[in-house]
C-alpha cells in the first residue's frame, strides 16, 4: 500500500502542513522535528509524488534526452553513462526521438514543463530543435557537437579519422575506399567531421579522393555488407576500407568472407566506435569512450543546473586507434578501461 503524507503526519505526531514542509527542508521547521519527519518517512518507506515536488518546488526532477537516434549501439552506450549518474543524483530521464513527422508540437512546448534541462545528442549547433529548446532558458549540454552558448561533451572526429585513414595509408595502401551513414556531405551531421578527416588524410599523402569507391551503409551491418560488395564490385575496388562506424565495418567483414576473401589479407576493414564485438571481429577501429562521454555530459548538465550562472565548458575526450587483424596490424590489443 502507498504511504502518504498523512499517514507520515499520524505516525510522527505532527500535522500534515509540518511534513510537507519538512521533507522539503524549509528552515521555517525546527531541525529536531525536521530530522525526525525524515526519519519516520524512511522507516515507512514513504516515496514523494514527483508532481507535487515540482509544483512546490518549481523543479521537475527530471532532464531530456534529445536524440535522432534510439536503436544504434552507440547511443546505448551513452545512456549508460548517463543514466549511471542521473541516478545518483535522483534524476529521471525523459527520452525524446527526433525525426517522427507525426509530431508537429515544437519540443520547447511538448517538453518544456515536464524537464529542468537537456542532453542533445549528435544534432547540429544550427538545428531547428536546439534553436526551440534554447528559447526555453533552460540547461543544455551537447553530446558530439558543440556550440558556444552551451555546454558540451564531444572527440575529435575529424582528427580521429585522419589518424584511421592514415593507418592504412601507412600500412601501403593508396586506394582506399569509404563507407559512410549516407550523409557525408552534410555539415550538419557528425559523419561529415569524419569524412573531412578521411579526406584530408588521402590528400595530405598525394592519394585521390575516388567519389568511385564510396558507398552509403546507413549505419547499419546490412547496409554495410551491401555498400562493401558495391565497391567488390567496382572495375578497380579498393585494397583497404574505412567504414565511419564498426557496425558498417562488421558488415563489410561479412561481405568479404561471403566471397572467400579474408580481412587484412585481401582487403583491409577499419572501424570506427570501439564496438563491444569490435575485439571478437579482430576489427581495427578507433575507440570512443562513449559511456564516459554520456556520464561526463550527465556531470556537467547536473553543476549547470545547481549553477544556472556557471561558465559553459567543452570538453572533448581522446580517441584511441586500436589496431587488429582486420587491417594486417598483428595481434589484437585492447583500449584502457574507460
Amino acid at each position: 500500500m502507498n504511504v502518504t503524507v498523512k499517514d507520515v503526519a499520524r505516525a510522527a505526531g505532527v500535522s500534515t502542513a509540518t511534513v510537507s514542509r519538512a521533507l522539503r527542508n524549509f528552515e521555517s521547521v525546527d531541525p529536531v522535528t525536521r530530522s525526525h519527519v525524515w526519519e519516520v518517512a524512511n522507516q515507512l518507506g514513504y516515496v514523494g509524488s514527483s508532481a507535487a515536488q515540482a509544483l512546490s518546488t518549481g523543479k521537475a526532477g527530471s532532464v531530456g534526452i534529445i536524440t535522432p537516434y534510439v536503436d544504434r549501439w552507440s547511443f546505448g552506450r551513452l545512456l549508460s553513462g548517463i543514466e549511471r549518474e542521473m541516478r545518483a543524483a535522483s534524476i529521471d530521464l525523459l527520452v525524446y526521438c527526433t525525426g517522427n513527422p507525426r509530431d508537429t508540437t515544437p519540443l520547447h512546448r511538448r517538453l518544456g514543463r515536464r524537464v529542468d534541462g537537456f542532453l542533445i545528442l549528435s544534432s547540429a549547433a544550427t538545428s531547428p530543435d536546439l534553436e526551440e529548446l534554447l528559447k526555453l532558458r533552460m540547461p543544455v549540454t551537447m553530446i558530439g557537437n558543440s556550440a558556444p552558448w552551451t555546454s558540451s561533451v564531444r572527440i575529435d572526429d575529424r582528427g580521429a579519422a585522419v589518424s584511421a585513414t592514415g593507418h592504412l595509408i601507412g600500412q601501403g595502401h593508396k586506394r582506399i575506399g569509404l563507407i559512410h551513414g549516407g550523409e557525408k556531405a552534410n555539415p550538419l551531421v557528425l559523419e561529415h567531421r569524419r569524412y573531412l578527416g578521411y579526406s584530408a588524410a588521402m590528400e595530405g599523402a598525394a592519394l585521390p579522393v575516388d567519389e568511385s569507391i564510396q558507398a552509403s551503409g546507413e549505419f547499419t551491418v546490412t547496409g554495410g555488407e551491401r555498400a562493401m560488395t558495391q565497391l567488390l564490385e567496382t572495375a578497380n575496388p579498393p585494397t583497404a576500407v574505412f567504414a565511419l562506424s564498426d557496425e558498417m565495418a562488421f558488415g563489410a567483414i561479412r561481405s568479404l568472407k561471403g566471397r572467400g576473401l579474408q580481412p587484412g589479407v585481401d582487403v583491409a576493414i577499419n572501424g570506427f566506435d570501439g564496438h563491444d564485438m569490435s575485439e571478437l571481429m579482430d576489427l581495427t577501429t578507433v575507440y570512443q569512450p562513449l559511456e564516459l562521454m554520456g556520464a561526463t555530459a550527465a556531470q556537467n548538465l547536473l553543476a549547470d543546473l545547481r549553477d544556472p550562472s556557471r561558465e559553459r565548458a567543452t570538453i572533448v575526450l581522446p580517441t584511441q586507434l586500436v589496431p587488429r587483424g582486420s587491417t594486417g596490424a598483428g595481434p589484437a590489443t585492447m583500449p584502457p578501461a574507460g
